[in-house]
């Protein structure tokens, strides 16, 4: 095959052909991680909105995809899932195997590293549950408060500041 001729397995294909989606990989990493604190990353990755949720099922033992999915409440989508997972498993938290049969099956296991988040999570999950009402509260209680002006309306109402060029009596 001429090398020119040569499709991206994720480009368009043949003419008329629909675009293939691209498949699932993990976020890439930002060019500058080095200029990050070391722990942003990993902070990143347990803060989001499924991760620590993932975690804290497969605490429990393994678990398939489908089974995983419904423990989690269901509401992740199984694309998000799966991103979630591998992002997981690029970080060393989870292991994947995948058993052969006549419908693959994919089980998700924590990996020793993985079990070690077990206490921090469940540290967590318990602050959560003693402040939960104190939250509420103030939330309740910033939602109350009469709205405040936007930092670029309280510019535009402020007198406008003389150039920095200007004398200093100009200034007072």
């Amino acid at each position: 095959m001429d090398p020119a001729r040569r499709t991206d397995p994720a480009g368009p294909g043949r003419p008329g052909e629909r675009p293939r989606r691209p498949r699932l990989a993990a976020a890439p990493t930002a060019p500058d991680d080095g200029d990050l604190c070391p722990c942003r990353l990993l902070l990143d990755r347990l803060g989001d909105r499924w991760s620590a949720l993932a975690l804290c099922v497969l605490h429990e033992g393994p678990e398939y995809h489908g089974g995983l999915r419904r423990a989690m409440g269901g509401e992740v989508s199984r694309q998000v899932l799966t991103r979630t997972l591998r992002a997981l498993e690029r970080d060393g938290l989870v292991d994947r195997e995948v058993e052969p049969g006549p419908v693959l099956r994919v089980r998700y296991a924590l990996t020793p590293l993985g079990r070690t988040l077990a206490e921090p999570l469940a540290a967590v999950r318990d602050w959560t549950d003693r402040h939960r009402d104190a939250v509420d509260a103030a939330r309740a209680a910033y939602d109350a408060r009469p709205p405040e002006p936007a930092v670029t309306e309280l510019r535009r109402a402020a007198p406008p500041e003389p150039p920095a060029s200007a004398p200093a009596a100009a200034r007072r």
